[in-house]
């Protein structure tokens, strides 16, 4: 065999088989010859850089995968325990049909037999359930025993039947001419008639049948399960089941109060929690019980926007009762605060109102869960491209700020938490630059987030010490306009303008927004006499679309948009003694911007505002003039020109109530033009929202019916069941 050549020497010194398990050999002893103090260097390199790569990489994977309400998951509980398997039917001690079927003397019972009575049907019902999970258990294990159970399944719906409606025994003793008919209507269970309802009202006004009370609750739960499960019960028409919710939710807590022995004014959570060792609650807190399940199950289940706003409003006398039952106030909270966030109108007042009694009167546990759901909601609500509905949005926002109000100091701490949050985002985006950073900044989620937080400040920063925390907002929004300079984003930088604009008002700190105005007024967009397209609305959208950068219509809302934040800005300082040389550098720039324009509708906007700015300007120097106090006296400088503000009758004030109101006008004008893409449909349907939202006819709190609201639910329901028939329309009204 020849000499190889020089490229195969080379070729086989680097991949022949022999010659790397000679390299292999070779590395390993020169591994061993390592002293330890070389490996030692070399390990504290490497982790070193382990280290630092895994701080980047953390940090990074903070910014991905952390959500805005991850400061509250914490105190968002999801889980609703219950404190029995009882169904939630009450034994019934009269007859079913009237009170004239039943002996009188059968409708007295001593409270020491109720009692006794009540506390083995617990017993009963909680071995019934260990039983039932025995059975299932066998089923599974078994499958010949299941066979067995399928053969005789009709006699143990049988016996069902007779222990859930324990009366029908009563009734055959009573006369045989009903059972017939009870024979007639065994399979398709028993329907209860308008003259039932009414007996029992009788009875209970009259006479304060407990018994009759026991018979309303159990036929109300089977009203609010109606259509979720078999409850063996039919209603005859729609004016029974209408009267009997409407009665109840009108009577309920009066009559439950009454068998507790309390008055409208002792009515509170301490009442409650007095009573829960005597004998009378153990009597009546199993019909408590049944009336707040039953209750929080027709919320459930009903969608009509109305009828959910007049139960709301009725439950909420009813709040001091779910003090006994932890668990159903969770389940209160969450019901609830679905409601506030995916109603409308009337239905979501009604909803917070009974957040934000929950918060007030219960625990702090209670203020934390409902402010770890209602910030959850409130941003579920705001992950949109576009804001279909802003007024609503605006709603539960405002609201939000109420709840927080409640304890500032502890909804400061999640605040800062979330502001924290929200910084580092923009510190991510700032710092890489990427796409998915610049997409979360420039979200709906993001900057509701802020505006939040914003509105936070300034409904409390006067009655707390928030300078830090304001301070921290200014520099987050600041950024937040460094970050995005194009034309595209103008609807962004000027929501942060308006942020800037509103912490500036109410904390009197001046903040310099002139430059972010101007740069909005002065960008060259196109060319007079471009391309005119339909109406653009910046309240609904945070990053413009590449179409609508070359048209006309963007440049004057740009112009328009401008000039109120300026305007706004201005008459915060008008009455202020530096005001004429803060407006020197905006004059000259409004000045300048006037010269180049030739459209006569952009050149008479900007003049206006520069007429009455020079105005202010003159008059300002004049009063200024008089004084004899220097630039060092705080307090007279603070006191000039008081008088003049709080009269607000100055040209320059007179001149932005105009801007305000073209600007309401050309609001409500976008609105009928602007066509937006279809959103998905929440869970909830609802139907015929109610346009004022702050009417408050219906929250009177007091627990008194509302006659109109009464007349108007039962007209509803009837007209729908009128169109749908007897028995279809309860199955259309709860599916």
């Amino acid at each position: 065999m020849g000499k190889l050549g020089k490229k195969a020497r080379k070729f086989a010194k680097k991949n022949l088989p022999s010659v790397l398990r000679d390299r292999r050999k070779k590395k390993a002893l020169f591994k061993k010859r390592y002293s330890s103090k070389n490996k030692q260097s070399n390990v504290e390199d490497q982790t070193k850089l382990v280290q630092h790569s895994n701080e980047r990489n953390t940090e990074v994977e903070a910014f991905e995968d952390l959500p805005l309400d991850t400061p509250f998951m914490e105190n968002d509980s999801d889980d609703v325990a219950y404190s029995s398997d009882s169904d939630g039917y009450l034994s019934e001690d009269i007859s079913y049909e009237t009170e004239t079927d039943s002996e009188p003397g059968k409708l007295l019972e001593g409270d020491k037999c109720t009692s006794e009575l009540m506390t083995q049907n617990i017993k009963i019902q909680e071995d019934l359930a260990v039983q039932k999970r025995k059975l299932e258990m066998l089923k599974r294990k078994d499958p010949s025993f299941s066979k067995f159970l399928e053969r005789h399944k009709k006699d143990i719906d049988a016996m069902q039947n007779g222990e859930v409606f324990s009366d029908e025994d009563e009734m055959s003793n009573h006369g045989r001419d009903s059972v017939t008919e009870d024979n007639q209507c065994k399979n398709k269970g028993r329907v209860l008639t308008v003259s039932a309802i009414s007996s029992w009202c009788r009875l209970i006004k009259e006479k304060h049948k407990k018994e009759a009370f026991v018979c309303v609750l159990n036929a109300y739960r089977a009203a609010c399960h109606y259509g979720a499960e078999s409850t063996g019960l039919r209603f005859q028409n729609a004016d029974t089941f209408c009267s009997l919710v409407v009665s109840v939710l009108s009577e309920a807590d009066n009559i439950l109060r009454g068998l507790l022995g309390l008055s409208s004014s002792g009515y509170k959570k301490e009442a409650i929690l007095e009573l829960k060792d005597t004998p009378q609650w153990v009597n009546v807190k199993p019909l408590i019980k049944s009336y707040l399940r039953s209750t929080l199950s027709l919320l459930d289940q009903v969608t009509d926007s109305e009828i959910l706003a007049f139960a709301l409003t009725r439950f909420r006398a009813s709040l001091p009762f779910f003090a006994a039952f932890p668990h159903l106030l969770q389940r209160l909270i969450k019901t609830t605060i679905h409601l506030w966030a995916t109603g409308a109108g009337m239905l979501s007042s009604a909803s917070f109102s009974i957040v934000r009694d929950v918060a007030s009167i219960f625990s702090t546990d209670c203020f934390d869960n409902c402010l770890a759901k209602a910030f959850v909601a409130y941003l579920a609500q705001s992950k949109a491209t576009e804001i279909v509905n802003n007024k609503h949005l605006q709603f539960l926002k405002n609201s939000l700020v109420d709840l927080c109000s409640l304890d500032v100091q502890k909804s400061l701490s999640k605040a800062m938490l979330s502001v924290r949050q929200l910084a580092k985002i923009l510190q991510w985006g700032m710092s890489t630059k990427k796409k998915e950073a610049l997409q979360r900044i420039c979200s709906w989620e993001y900057a509701n987030c802020i505006n939040l937080w914003v509105g936070f400040i300034a409904a409390n920063i006067r009655d707390y010490d928030l300078q830090p925390f304001f301070f921290t907002m200014v520099q987050l929004i600041n950024g937040v306009v460094g970050l995005f300079p194009g034309p595209r984003y103008f609807p962004l930088r000027l929501n942060c303008i308006q942020w800037l604009n509103d912490l500036s008002n109410s904390t009197g700190v001046f903040i310099p927004i002139a430059s972010y105005v101007l740069d909005v007024l002065e960008y060259k967009i196109v060319r007079e006499g471009g391309k005119s397209r339909p109406a653009l609305s910046f309240q609904s959208v945070l990053k413009l679309p590449k179409n609508c950068l070359k048209s006309q219509t963007l440049q004057e809302e740009c112009i328009t948009s401008a000039i109120e934040q300026l305007s706004s800005h201005f008459l915060q300082w008008s009455y202020h003694i530096s005001f004429p040389e803060l407006a020197t550098v905006p004059l000259i720039h409004l000045k300048k911007f006037y010269e180049l324009k030739t459209k006569e509708s952009l050149r008479r906007a900007v003049k206006h505002l520069i007429e009455q700015v020079e105005k202010n300007v003159d008059s300002v120097q004049k009063k200024r003039d008089e004084v004899a106090f220097s630039p060092s006296d705080h307090q007279s400088v603070e006191a000039f020109l008081q008088f003049e503000k709080s009269s607000l009758s100055s040209p320059f004030t007179q001149y932005y109530r105009s801007v305000l109101e073209k600007a309401a006008l050309r609001g409500s004008h976008k609105n009928e033009k602007i066509s937006f893409p279809k959103r998905d449909k929440s869970k909830r349907k609802r139907e015929h929202p109610l346009k004022n939202v702050a009417d408050g006819s219906l929250m009177n709190g007091s627990g008194h019916k509302d006659l109109d609201t009464v007349n108007g639910t039962k007209k509803r329901v009837k007209r729908l069941a009128l169109k749908l028939g007897k028995d279809q329309f309860l199955v259309a009204y709860f599916c």
